[in-house]
């Protein structure tokens, strides 16, 4: 297996339908989805020659540490159904590779466990919770356990409708119905079912199991979510999370200027420019056509991540030309995972970065800081972002005139 694609296969042909499902969809028909990674393709890099490039790195820094590879392990939830305590695997191979990993509030494996299974600070993603003193002990037990960056998530004041979950039996089949169809599935993939639905012990979501109730572990998790996300949240409400968070703070979910300048006001350190992989609203920008905007409107009050469709080192240098300083990878890591386990997920940053490498000498890019405008072929797919964000930057100019004729 050498591409995120041959691992995506090995996972889908080695988890339960129901998961796999899970990592593989989006929202609604799966459009923003697509986009996600459709738009990525279509920006063109300059190919430049004669130029030494014998001295390439790709080491950079975030917050404070030092990463040998310009990308980091995003949250993603139920990770730890993919392989036996999936995410403390996923945090060992992050970790061995010199890279950041982010526990998800809905992860199987707690977070004093992953953090014990490392010897860097992991980083923590919490949502805004209704039990706002729940909320408070989580904060605490992510400060407990040494987390320094924290990854607040905003794009999620009520979960995206992701078909193919009602499809699989993952959602909408509760009781023994539901119970039923995920073992039927389970039984068909006997190497997960040994493994890791019985010796991986993924019976209860770490984090949040406090607030659960004594119910399968996948009905645990939706009824959990359709309680406590809070659909009433504003910037507001973020200000109490930078109070009580004395690390790193920053902002998931980032698809507009006006947003990304909200959140430097407020106090964060950084955003992540994200449509959450296509899985909330569907019909969204790609996060790729936004983030050079986004970009150019924070500037360097707060460092700029991105994610959304990267499958490949050469989709890293697109991100990093177009204005990220890191790129966060999540089902890139969550379908190594669930087709090698840590062995996996590391095999799959060594090659993430060996492409990236190849990408900077072809393109006569020596460092990690000198991605920008002139690695980009400012025709083909770079051209019609570049409209977009012109057109977007003439519509804003326009309500403000229209504002002050007012």
């Amino acid at each position: 297996m050498q591409s995120v694609s041959d691992l995506r296969e090995a996972a889908r042909r080695r988890l339960p339908p129901f998961l796999f499902e899970y990592i593989d969809g989006g929202a609604f028909d799966e459009q923003t989805m697509r986009r996600n990674q459709e738009d990525l393709g279509a920006i063109c890099l300059r190919q430049k020659v004669l130029r030494d490039v014998s001295q390439i790195s790709t080491e950079t820094e975030l917050f404070g540490q030092k990463l040998t590879s310009p990308v980091l392990l995003a949250p993603v939830g139920l990770a730890g159904m993919n392989s036996r305590r999936g995410e403390v695997a996923a945090a060992r191979a992050a970790h061995r590779y010199g890279v950041p990993f982010c526990l998800s509030t809905v992860s199987v494996c707690p977070i004093e466990e992953v953090a014990a299974a490392v010897a860097a600070p992991i980083w923590f993603q919490l949502y805004m919770i209704r039990d706002r003193a729940f909320m408070r002990d989580l904060l605490q037990n992510a400060l407990d356990a040494g987390c320094k960056t924290l990854v607040f998530t905003v794009d999620m004041p009520v979960p995206g409708t992701r078909y193919r979950d009602y499809r699989s039996g993952l959602a909408g089949a509760s009781g023994i119905t539901g119970f039923a169809r995920r073992c039927l599935q389970a039984a068909f993939r006997p190497h997960w079912a040994w493994n890791v639905g019985i010796m991986g012990r993924p019976h209860t979501l770490g984090n949040i199991a406090p607030s659960l109730r004594k119910r399968p572990p996948l009905e645990d998790f939706f009824a959990w979510m359709s309680a406590n996300f809070d659909p009433t949240v504003t910037w507001k409400d973020l200000e109490e999370i930078r109070a009580l968070w004395p690390g790193s703070l920053v902002i998931k979910g980032i698809l507009d200027s006006e947003d990304a300048i909200a959140a430097a006001s407020m106090g964060a350190d950084g955003l992540v420019v994200s449509n959450h992989g296509g899985r909330q609203l569907d019909g969204a920008v790609s996060t790729i056509r936004v983030l050079p905007a986004i970009a150019d409107a924070v500037g360097d009050r707060v460092a700029v991540l991105a994610d959304g469709g990267v499958r490949s080192g050469l989709d890293v240098a697109r991100m990093l030309s177009l204005g990220a300083r890191g790129v966060m990878l999540g089902r890139a890591w969550a379908y190594a995972l669930g087709a090698k386990g840590e062995k996996g997920v590391f095999g799959m940053l060594d090659q993430i970065e060996k492409e990236l490498r190849v990408t900077m000498a072809l393109t006569g890019t020596q460092r990690v800081e000198d991605f920008g405008p002139g690695v980009l072929d400012v025709g083909s797919g770079f051209a019609s972002i570049k409209a977009s964000r012109n057109a977007s930057e003439h519509t804003g100019a326009h309500a403000q005139s229209s504002g002050a004729r007012k």
